[in-house]
């Protein structure tokens, strides 16, 4: 049951023990500007290995009415994080958030006189700038973003945040989408509805590192851009039949050299140069095949998103 004058917003926390308590004092400053609802915590934590459940536990006996919380067994990854919590989101607006203050809380008080416009549906945010992250890490964002929207009919604004406020009918339809594989970036921009963007500058962390390697990012934007794409099988396919038309045209070449200019071409050099090509984009086109089947092999398996240890949630 959607909770009206309600406002969730779902946190996701992995080893947050020192960010969490500045998260909350800043939403409660955000509470005192926007009086119009009510803004319910709930944290989703995601089998964190530090004291970040504990923190969590405290906070909630300090404000038994404001906070509420889920604790996976184990790491389900932030994708399973954000599910679990829209999932049992009941407020008639839901927020998502990161919990490291790099989303601005104040933003809020903007955001909700946004979507009171019967024309919006969602108001997602998006960085005008990347200033304080490594220049490589910007580089390779920047790429994905470029890349996604040249193969993919579901296309992506470049910056975008998780960082949104959605009507509840979004989060229904977010929801109803209950793939074990999932990317939620493309997720929001495929089920559409009426979106307005606010941009702000990038913010760096209020403590801790993020749990973001460089090596999960890669392997996040690869899952990216097979989500909502097959053109990678296409291009395959495509570069198999041109590979063997080479090949064809290659050997016509040969025979023709051969027998009209008497051409003399180093067999071995020549074989072990198509070996290397042919085995080289082989092994590309086994590995994109690969990971569409490893996608579909996890899928059948049907197996539960995220699993719960203990929580508290608030009563319906």
């Amino acid at each position: 049951m959607v909770r009206k004058n309600v406002m969730t917003v779902v946190v996701p926390c992995y080893n947050e023990e020192k960010t969490i308590q500045p998260f909350i004092e800043a939403i409660l400053k955000v509470q005192k500007d926007l009086k119009e609802v009510e803004i319910e915590l709930l944290l989703v934590d995601d089998g964190s290995t530090d004291r970040t459940l504990n923190v969590i536990k405290k906070l909630v006996q300090h404000y038994p009415d404001s906070i509420e919380y889920l604790s996976f067994s184990r790491n389900f990854g932030k994708e399973a994080g954000l599910y679990a919590g829209l999932k049992n989101a009941k407020g008639e607006y839901v927020a998502i958030m990161d919990v490291d203050l790099q989303d601005p809380p104040m933003m809020l008080v903007d955001m909700y006189r946004m979507i009171q416009d019967p024309n919006v549906d969602v108001v997602a945010t998006r960085r005008t700038s990347r200033e304080g992250e490594p220049a490589v890490r910007s580089f390779f964002a920047s790429l994905f973003y470029k890349l996604n929207n040249l193969i993919s009919r579901v296309e992506l604004a470049e910056g975008t945040r998780d960082y949104r406020l959605m009507k509840a009918q979004v989060v229904d339809a977010v929801v109803s989408l209950s793939e074990y594989n999932r990317f939620s970036k493309g997720i929001f921009s495929w089920i559409g509805f009426k979106v307005k963007y606010l941009e702000y500058p990038n913010i760096k962390r209020v403590a801790g590192q993020s749990s973001w390697s460089f090596r999960s990012l890669f392997d996040y934007a690869i899952d990216g851009l097979i989500s909502f794409s097959d053109l990678p099988l296409t291009i395959a396919s495509y570069l198999g039949f041109f590979s063997i038309a080479l090949a064809l045209v290659w050997g016509i070449y040969m025979i023709i050299a051969g027998i009209f200019y008497q051409a003399s071409i180093s067999s071995m050099n020549l074989l072990a140069l198509l070996i290397l090509f042919m085995g080289g984009f082989q092994f590309m086109c086994m590995g994109i095949i690969g990971k569409y089947l490893g996608k579909i092999f996890t899928e059948d398996k049907r197996r539960p998103i995220y699993l719960v240890r203990e929580e508290q949630l608030f009563e319906d």
